[in-house]
């Protein structure tokens, strides 16, 4: 405040312009360092933010758009680069501020960087950055004066906190030119087409989404359904739909994985960041006021957590905070996917904040298989293989889908290469059982997985990219659980680690041998000291649901290798593979 104080003791800046300090934007949790407002030589509304940092030194981030590392929190971390920070503020204010829209209130965001000096190479001002920098200006020390004349370019007069009243008292919905944008990325793309008992479901959402935003009564909606059932297909469609019904609206999961895909997707020519205020973090409604938002769609429910915050010590309950920041809430789940320690997502526990705030609710399943060539007798004999659960489908299934144990990984990569030279959707992903060695987190020339016997070596996916399952160059890495299980490819290449064998006629998970840098099942060995029984079976389980997900992310078909010789020899047996190569179909 010392340093914007130095800023404002200028003759030509209005005694009289609203100042507001620590604003929060409505529906996040971001908050506007400061916001000066007057009024321009045209005597219309306007407000200046600006973002405020003590910053000494950044980092360039290649690779990631709008992304810097600096020291904060104690520790070297990646974040938004402060224009980016600011330019999305206003974003989102002018998105979701119906004064702002109607009354063409101007925003002007900018960034002061008191503690920062410029340095060569450019860093924080590198041309890397050149978008959201024209977008929002960064002044740095020793710009005081500069700063000065951007304030006086757009504030001639003051306005007695005029503007600053119609902002904090605007009433929050989705702007026009967000819902046009929406429905046009949506209309034509195939990818998010529904059908089946995806309309029923969808009919149904609209019609108590409606029902909550007429009479305010908190109602609540459980779709329950396995993989490849479309839930994340209708979340969008509903996303889209609802934005466009004035419903103040966001798509949620736990990881930021699928919200990062789904974005792109939609985005087309649209600036990404104006659709990413759409897609929320699971722990976003900390501190979200009772009805905050009309509808959440919480995707992937089963991965929800207990707490929130990055060391897991904030909030009581993510579904419970869901709930009662929504009028309506939808939770779609997958029971069989729960794949860490974390995890609790569940029915009965969504059931139980229904309870608590007194909410209608309605159960409903999707049934109709879209990945796996449409078969559900793929999804049933995996969970028989796996010994989930016993099905019918001992005998393996109807074949239309492209299936092979390999004896080899480099046979599963030079397949998944092949069929990625179609159209970019083969993606190679693995069980969690090699470290991830953090000095070559973003070099693809350190290998993460190695398998000496067969010379094979590959990294895991790269952590400068956000969008790993879409990207042209990621096919050349593995993906792992928390990367791809809201995803979906047309064939996926699987390699089961140490951490599933086959011994004496019985599926054996070995926890031990998952990779340390695993925080999945972090906690696990003081529960096996507490109750080891329980610890085996959620152990167990966690295994499994790892592989039966990723099993599942191909539509077309699957490659797998086993490190576990045992294991390949039952699976080509469950397959009948040993002598029919017949039943590796080509779908192109």
């Amino acid at each position: 405040m010392l340093y914007m104080m130095k800023v404002l003791i200028d003759n030509n800046i209005p005694q009289n312009v609203g100042i507001a300090i620590e604003f929060k934007i409505p529906n996040t949790s971001k908050r506007v360092d400061f916001i000066i407002t007057g009024k321009d030589g045209e005597y219309k509304n306007t407000a200046i933010i600006v973002e405020l940092k003590q910053w000494t030194e950044a980092k360039l981030v290649e690779g990631k758009d709008g992304i810097v590392q600096t020291y904060t929190g104690h520790a070297l971390r990646e974040v938004a680069h402060p224009s980016y920070q600011a330019w999305s503020y206003a974003t989102t204010i002018e998105d979701y501020n119906e004064t702002v829209q109607d009354r063409r209130i101007d925003l002007h965001p900018c960034v002061y960087l008191h503690n920062y000096l410029a340095v060569t190479p450019p860093t924080l001002l590198s041309d890397n950055y050149k978008y959201y920098l024209e977008k929002a200006p960064a002044f740095i020390k020793g710009d005081v004066d500069k700063l000065r004349d951007f304030i006086n370019k757009y504030i001639k007069y003051g306005d007695d906190k005029e503007t600053l009243y119609m902002i904090e008292n605007g009433k929050i919905r989705p702007s026009k030119s967000l819902q046009d944008a929406l429905s046009s990325m949506l209309k034509g793309n195939d990818e998010f087409v529904m059908i089946d008992d995806q309309k029923l479901v969808y009919e149904t959402a609209l019609e108590l989404a409606r029902k909550s935003y007429r009479d305010g009564n908190k109602r609540v909606l459980i779709v329950k359904g396995g993989p490849g059932t479309g839930k994340s297909v209708l979340a969008v469609n509903l996303l889209v739909k609802l934005t466009n019904e004035n419903m103040v609206c966001s798509y949620v999961t736990k990881n930021a994985a699928p919200r990062n895909v789904y974005a792109t997707k939609l985005s087309g020519d649209f600036r990404k960041t104006r659709i990413n205020n759409l897609f929320k973090g699971s722990g976003s409604f900390v501190d979200s006021t009772e009805n905050e938002y009309d509808v959440l769609i919480a995707d992937e429910a089963h991965r929800l957590n207990a707490k929130s915050g990055m060391f897991q010590n904030l909030g009581e309950n993510q579904i419970k905070e869901i709930i009662k920041a929504s009028k309506f809430s939808i939770f779609f789940i997958d029971e069989s996917q729960r794949v860490t320690l974390k995890d609790i997502g569940s029915i009965d526990e969504i059931k139980k904040y229904i309870r608590e705030a007194n909410a209608e609710y309605e159960i409903m399943e999707l049934e109709s298989q879209f990945r796996c060539n449409g078969s559900d007798g793929y999804v049933a004999w995996l969970d028989d293989v796996l010994q989930i659960r016993e099905t019918a489908n001992n005998d393996s299934f109807d074949l239309d889908y492209d299936i092979k144990v390999c004896d080899t990984p480099n046979e599963v990569r030079d397949l998944i290469f092949e069929k990625n030279k179609t159209n970019n959707k083969a993606r190679l992903l693995a069980g969690y059982c090699w470290n991830w060695i953090a000095e070559g987190k973003n070099k693809p020339d350190v290998y993460d997985i190695t398998i000496l016997e067969h010379k094979f070596a590959m990294s895991w996916n790269l952590g400068n990219s956000q969008t790993w399952a879409i990207d042209p160059g990621s096919v050349n890495e593995v993906g792992c659980i928390h990367t791809a299980q809201w995803l979906e490819f047309d064939y996926v290449g699987v390699i089961i680690g140490d951490d599933l064998r086959y011994e004496n006629g019985r599926i054996v998970t070995d926890v031990t041998k998952r990779a340390k840098t695993d925080q999945s099942i972090k906690g696990i060995n003081k529960l096996r000291k507490e109750n080891s029984v329980e610890a085996n079976k959620i152990a167990d389980e966690i295994i499994k649901n790892t592989y039966r997900t990723l099993l599942t992310r191909g539509q077309k078909g699957c490659y797998i290798y086993c490190t576990n010789k045992e294991l390949s020899e039952y699976l080509k047996k469950r397959l009948n593979q040993k002598n029919k190569i017949t039943y590796t179909l080509d779908n192109n």
